[in-house]
């Protein structure tokens, strides 16, 4: 049966999200007989190394509160076992068994008389990955791959994210790709000369574990899922490989991904889905140690802050062991270079900063953030979970910037709703915030923020900016549902195109000039569309694939994109690391309704311009603005970017801003 919880919205607009965790006020009961689970597991430490591997031997290992079989295969999907072999006690609710003899190439289950499954910590599975493979993982790396680089990075505000669905990417017969819908097309040079032309540094793939929702066995006909329904969690997903049916194929296709992409200077961000399963009762977790994994309510019934039936329990040992060994084998095994956690208020503080404490061990320059909220009230006290509002208290961790995202476009609750883009004032402040990277700053109003009372960053590098992302309507389709007249057919259609346009170059112009990381949905440079459809994660490829013919027919949109990141790639002031240097070095304008200005000034041994400032105008009409005396170079104007300048200098203290536009201005 298909999983249709994933389609509750991940993301619910504050309001909601403030009455749904309103009931975190009562005091979270511990029931009695999870308690003791708790201490057991304690006792109970494991290294998840559940299938070791050699030519003489193969080691099963298990946490599970009652004796556990390990049955082998022949296949990785149906038959009868070929052997059957009791595990022994190696620790309180730990086992193991050794069978021996050469393996490779069997396949594996364990069972504790609730069902078949291959553990917690598979690292190969055969097709649909009912059962674990038995494989040499040095066999599926890649020529080359002990020599992979990761692509350098001096400071997390130095990312350019791209946050990307495998499938969306190159399943159109447009994308012009041989392995389309495949982890081998983003290996094509095709690909990747577009990528770099682009000037993207960093992948957000959404997942790429083995997920619940595609039959690997029907891949002659179109399937779609986000993705978000996990069963595996550390093996790659089937479906994009180019052969399901062999355990080292879709290891050996995601590693060369990740290898051509590093080659091009591009980071890999991993879609960490650890805050819920696909089910309970057909979980992997479940099926090894019932009930430990999961958190119930105080009347023992299981949490649901996923919105997808249940909530995982970050804060128990095994649970809490199993994340960090977890986001440290794809470090090592597949050379991941950031986690991107969904739903990150589901897990508890505490062990997201030991997650982030791992990772430095390992390399520091990995980027870590999440969505600091959870899609309904957790089991667990809110003031010890990683929701936004504590971001504060997590180590080197981000968030995504909702205040931002909709200050500039309205409210995830509504569609239909506009804000600064649509020329409502009162987002201002709010816009300000995003802009300073989500910091304390004497210059913005916190009282007038839209979500957020109080700073919630440490460091702009905390927060990510943005505008759009997977799961909403993407920025075109936002526009069309919330700006006036970009629907009406009575109007002429190139009309409509020009001020859509205007608007989304505008958008794109706040978040990349922001303080922060900024983090922008594929496709948006092409205008993508989603066909107005909000939550598409099982929507067909109709739906969700990229057009590529409209790169031939908004070429002028793409050009804005390449030329909007390269000029913060170009220029520090847009990209300061730290509070204080953000605080020292921006500077907001005071301006009409519908109009942000802010200069970034004294910039000597910073950026080789001296002084940057630059004014975003909402408002339907060109807009004078009266700004510090000089001379200055236009840098963006009327939807064009050119760093050399355009057109003549201009002096003086006021300048006129066309509509619906983004100008840039700089002293040299």
């Amino acid at each position: 049966m298909r999983h249709v919880a994933v389609a509750s919205p991940y993301h619910l607009s504050q309001s909601n999200r403030n009455s749904t965790t309103s009931g975190m006020k009562k005091k979270y009961m511990l029931p009695a007989f999870l308690a003791a689970m708790i201490t057991v597991g304690a006792n109970a430490q494991g290294r998840f190394d559940e299938m070791t591997y050699d030519k003489t031997k193969t080691v099963f290992r298990l946490n599970a509160p009652s004796l556990p079989k390990v049955r082998i295969y022949k296949n990785g999907q149906g038959g009868r076992p070929v052997k059957t072999v009791k595990m022994r006690a190696i620790g309180d609710n730990r086992w193991e068994a050794t069978v021996k003899g050469d393996l490779g190439g069997m396949f594996y289950t364990f069972d504790i008389g609730r069902g078949e499954c291959p553990g917690t910590f598979a690292k190969a599975v055969g097709v649909n990955g009912s059962r674990g493979a038995i494989i040499n993982m040095a066999d599926t790396d890649p020529v080359g791959w002990a020599d992979d680089q990761r692509p350098p990075l001096a400071s997390p505000a130095d990312l350019v994210i791209y946050e990307l669905h495998m499938r969306d990417f190159s399943i159109s017969p447009t994308s012009g790709l041989q392995h389309r819908g495949k982890y081998l097309a983003l290996t094509e040079p095709r690909a990747i000369d577009y990528l770099k032309r682009l000037g993207v540094n960093a992948i957000h793939f959404q997942p790429l574990f083995d997920f619940a929702s595609i039959d690997e066995t029907q891949l002659y006909r179109p399937q779609f899922n986000w993705g978000y329904d996990p069963k595996n969690y550390n093996v790659p997903e089937g479906s994009y490989s180019t052969d399901p049916y062999q355990p080292g194929v879709r290891i050996r296709e995601f590693k060369a991904m990740v290898q051509a992409l590093h080659k091009a200077g591009i980071r890999v961000i991993f879609d960490a889905v650890y805050n819920h399963t696909f089910d309970i009762a057909g979980s992997n977790f479940q099926l090894t140690y019932p009930d430990y994994y999961y958190r119930k309510t105080a009347d023992g019934r299981y949490s649901d802050g996923s919105g997808c039936g249940n909530e995982t329990a970050s804060e128990r040992p095994l649970m809490r062991e199993f994340m960090i060994e977890s986001v440290k084998y794809w470090v090592n095994e597949f050379h991941i270079d950031g986690f991107r956690f969904d739903l990150m208020g589901i897990h508890d503080i505490e062990t997201m900063n030991q997650i982030r404490a791992a990772v430095d061990q390992i390399d520091t320059t990995l980027y870590i953030y999440g969505e600091g909220w959870s899609a309904g009230a957790c089991a667990y006290p809110q003031d010890s979970l990683a929701m936004k509002a504590n971001t504060h208290r997590l180590n080197g961790i981000g968030a995504f910037s909702d205040d931002m995202r909709d200050a500039l476009r309205g409210p995830f609750s509504d569609d239909t709703k506009g804000a600064f883009l649509a020329g409502i004032k009162v987002e201002e402040e709010s816009l300000k915030f995003g802009i300073v990277g989500g910091i304390a700053h004497k210059q913005v109003d916190m009282a007038r923020v839209n979500y957020d009372k109080q700073p919630w960053a440490n460091e702009p590098t905390q927060q990510i900016s943005y505008v759009s992302c997977h799961d909403d309507m993407c920025l075109v389709d936002r526009l069309k549902a919330s700006i006036p007249g970009l629907s009406d057919a009575t109007r002429p259609e190139a009309d409509r195109m020009a001020e859509l346009i205007r608007l989304d170059l505008l958008a794109q112009t706040a978040v990349f000039t922001s303080q922060g990381v900024p983090f922008m949905l594929a496709g948006e440079e092409m205008l993508r569309d989603k066909k107005g459809v909000h939550n598409s994660f099982a929507s067909p490829d109709s739906i969700n694939e990229f057009n590529w013919d409209n790169l031939k027919q908004h070429p002028q949109v793409f050009e804005y994109y390449r030329a909007l990141i390269g000029l913060r790639k170009h220029h520090p002031a847009f990209r300061l690391a730290s509070a204080d240097a953000v605080r020292s070095h921006l500077e907001f304008i005071a301006t009409d309704d519908c109009l942000v200005a802010f200069r970034l000034k004294d910039l000597e041994g910073i950026d080789t311009w001296r002084e940057i400032v630059v004014i975003l105008n909402a408002n339907r009409a060109a807009v004078p603005v009266t700004v510090p005396e000089g001379e200055y170079t236009v840098a963006c104007c009327n939807g064009v970017i050119c760093e050399a300048g355009i057109g003549m200098p201009v002096n003086g203290s006021e300048v006129v801003v066309p509509r619906q536009s983004a100008m840039i201005l700089y002293k040299k």
